[in-house]
């Protein structure tokens, strides 16, 4: 199943942006804009990540909301 064809694993309705590499319940793997902005201003952000449709929206969202700066880092194949 490609990514394209999931829904987000919280909200089960959004297309996911975003995959978490390193994810701590592997049930919550695949994750949409709003879901994932959540994370971040919960101050739960993913720190190992994909993103899923070849433009940086996830790094724009952790720019734009995380006040802590991480050391993040994007998966290679």
């Amino acid at each position: 199943m490609g990514a394209h064809s999931r829904k987000c694993d919280w909200c089960g309705s959004g297309t996911p942006i975003v995959r978490d590499m390193e994810p701590v319940n592997s049930a919550f793997q695949y994750w949409c804009e709003d879901c994932a902005r959540a994370l971040i201003i919960k101050g739960d952000p993913i720190e190992t990540y994909r993103e899923l449709d070849g433009e940086p929206i996830y790094g724009r969202l952790l720019d734009a909301h995380c006040t802590l700066k991480r050391f993040y880092s994007f998966a290679t194949a």
